[in-house]
């Protein structure tokens, strides 16, 4: 029986698997144009896998294909002379390995191989072209060398130059070109490799974008477990599991072994959302590989925070360039990518409910003040005898809440002041969803500015909409997209929180229908700086 696959590469005769098959032929289409491809993308997004799936399906099509995998992971440190011995030894052992599948190697080339040596960038230029003329002895029609090169960031920065000026020579030679196509797979780009910045050793480079897998492509690889088992996902699951991940490749199959394995679900019966609310709690709490690399990374450096914070606090958004190095490390790992309007997002909303955990303190100072003093409320009693959430009643304590705090909210610790309002927010309905049983998602409608909190409690839905103030325009056009949001849905009601951190805030709290929907807006002042009379000078 196969299952979903989280561990490395994964195999069809073991693994459910999205075949790409657009993905693959246009990779091939490249590869008999003789393209020499790069792709740089983060790590579990299943480039290895896509590699191989091209490569078997190519030299299928047609054996006058000659494919020579390499993988340079573990070359980081070796010395110039090393890295070549050692990959004379990868290229030999891949040539062996492909004649074994399609017969005996020729005894001359044989003789060739264990002859001949790799020394340095030249005397690769010179074996690539005296392996073709070997290779094309043994056939009527020329064998057409492929290259791939996975984990190429593994190259030694001293040979990385000469590396791939020797592939461009051989790129832009008039003779015989031996690799035909070369494709370089990594996790950095070739300009951050550091090679001498005055030169381009690799400008006739074709970028390929593998992009995270699309809604019917998700479909496509839950049905090949309904069909092998029998288990149907319901409709909503799918939706919401592809929105969730916005397809990304591992948190895809993680979710549906979550479902599949992990749940115990009974065989005979629908995957539903109420199974689908406990792999996704599972999913915010647990650390896999791929959130594992995500908050290690988004930790190597405190600059992260604030430009991250910046992108899910401000609507008007961050322009997205390459050229920023802060911006360019984060797509590199995974964490942000352009948005269709040409700002940055982050890239789907677990990934950004666990980054801002990881910015919001784990006690902020103020859990004691959440009800006044001489109250005797708790969380608890925000649920109704029905078991509804009084979601306008919890928000109108918050907004209580933020007052009573007052300049307190500044000295939350290791929060940016822009920040603090929405943090503390979160922090509250995350510790409210914790205390009464729900289920709270982050459905990030842009990627940035706008963050929809939708909780769901006892099979109905509550939606809080928050947002920093930017002007009286879009306060408004705020509450629509709320409306349209709701629509969506199929809520009838809705909760739009905006913090004003202006020298004069204006408070407002007001109720009204737009569009047949009941929208209840709170402007909240956030304290900009302590009184004088505080002060401890």
């Amino acid at each position: 029986m196969r299952s979903f696959g989280t561990r490395g590469r994964v195999y069809p005769d073991k693994h459910y698997v999205v075949q790409r098959t657009e993905e693959i032929n246009d990779f091939i289409n490249r590869i008999k144009e003789g393209r020499y491809i790069v792709l740089f993308a983060p790590r579990q997004t299943g480039k290895t896998s896509f590699f191989r799936f091209s490569m078997e399906t190519l030299t299928i099509e047609d054996p006058t294909y000659f494919p020579i995998q390499l993988n340079f992971e573990p070359y980081k440190n070796l010395t110039p002379s090393d890295f070549y011995k050692d990959l004379h030894k990868s290229i030999c052992k891949e040539i062996e390995v492909v004649f074994q599948k399609r017969g005996r190697c020729p005894e001359s080339l044989s003789q060739f191989l264990e002859t001949t040596e790799i020394t340095n960038h030249v005397s690769m230029m010179e074996f690539f072209e005296q392996c073709s003329s070997f290779l094309n002895n043994q056939h009527k029609i020329g064998q057409k060398v492929v290259l791939i090169i996975d984990e190429f960031d593994g190259i030694p920065q001293s040979v990385v130059s000469d590396f791939l000026h020797s592939l461009r020579n051989i790129y832009l030679s008039d003779e015989l070109q031996c690799p035909h196509s070369v494709s370089i797979v990594g996790v950095k780009s070739i300009t951050q490799l550091n090679y001498d910045r005055s030169i381009s050793p690799f400008n006739i480079q074709d970028e390929f974008n593998l992009q995270n897998f699309s809604l019917q492509q998700v479909d496509e690889l839950l049905s090949q477990y309904t069909d092998e088992i029998g288990q149907a996902f319901d409709a909503e699951v799918i939706t919401t599991l592809h929105k969730q991940t916005a397809g990304q490749p591992f948190l895809v199959n993680r979710f549906a072994q979550i479902l599949t394995e992990d749940l115990d679900i009974p065989k005979t019966e629908t995957i539903r959302m109420e199974h689908f609310l406990t792999a996704h709690e599972q999913m915010l709490d647990e650390q896999n590989t791929n959130i594992q690399h995500l908050l290690t990374n988004v930790r190597r450096d405190r600059r992260f925070e604030k430009l991250l914070m910046r992108i899910t606090a401000y609507e008007r958004g961050l322009p997205f360039t390459l050229d920023n190095e802060i911006i360019n490390e984060l797509v590199m790992y995974g964490v942000i990518k352009k948005g269709d309007d040409r700002m940055c997002e982050i890239v789907n909303p677990i990934y950004q409910h666990r980054i801002m955990q990881v910015f919001k303190p784990i006690v902020n100072g103020l859990e004691e003040t959440y009800f006044p003093e001489d109250s005797d409320k708790d969380f608890i009693d925000y649920v109704s005898p029905a078991g509804e959430i009084e979601l306008g009643a919890l928000l109108d304590n918050f907004k209580d809440f933020i007052a009573r705090a007052g300049f307190r909210i500044l000295e939350v610790p290791e929060t940016p002041q822009e920040y603090v309002g929405q943090n503390l927010l979160y922090a509250y309905l995350d510790y409210f969803v914790r205390i009464v049983h729900a289920d709270m998602f982050l459905e990030v409608q842009t990627g940035r500015g706008r963050i929809d909190l939708l909780i769901i409690h006892n099979s109905r839905k509550y939606i809080v909409e928050t947002k920093i103030w930017e002007g009286e325009k879009y306060y408004q056009a705020g509450k629509k997209q709320l409306v349209a949001y709701l629509k969506s849905e199929k809520a009838d009601e809705g909760y739009y929180v905006v913090f004003d951190h202006r020298t004069n805030p204006e408070s407002r709290v007001e109720t009204e229908t737009l569009d047949g929907m009941t929208i209840r807006s709170y402007v909240i002042p956030v304290v900009q700086e302590k009184p004088s009379s505080v002060s401890r000078f």
